[in-house]
């Protein structure tokens, strides 16, 4: 069992996996075929999110002013194409130090 506790943003966190034999192996077998990076080698170069979608979701939040979390979701959603692309671009603009996030009630704003 791996339990891992935090928080997200001001929401705590209380999580617990439990994980039998062969997961575990899975895992181990996942991490042992990582090869370890020299202090010699080139450092990887950052992968570049989508810089356009980017500034389009940058630019749709400026353009609004001001949206809830629930209203904002649904439209980076639509600007992405899917679900999972719209999350990141609303995890990113949370932590953007261009947007301020205050608490609206049931969602923040």
């Amino acid at each position: 069992m791996l339990r891992i506790r935090g928080t997200i943003g001001d929401l705590p966190v209380d999580l617990t996996l439990e994980l039998d034999d062969g997961d575990w192996a899975r895992l181990g077998a996942q991490l042992q075929a990582r090869p370890v990076a020299s202090a010699t080698a080139a450092p990887a170069a950052p992968v570049k999110p989508n810089d356009d979608l980017w500034q389009n979701a940058q630019d749709l939040l400026r353009n609004a002013g001001q949206l809830s979390g629930l209203e904002l979701l649904d439209r980076l959603e639509g600007l992405a194409g899917d679900a999972a692309a719209g999350k990141r671009l609303l995890v990113r603009l949370r932590h953007s130090a261009k947007v301020k996030v205050a608490s609206g009630g049931d969602t923040p704003l």
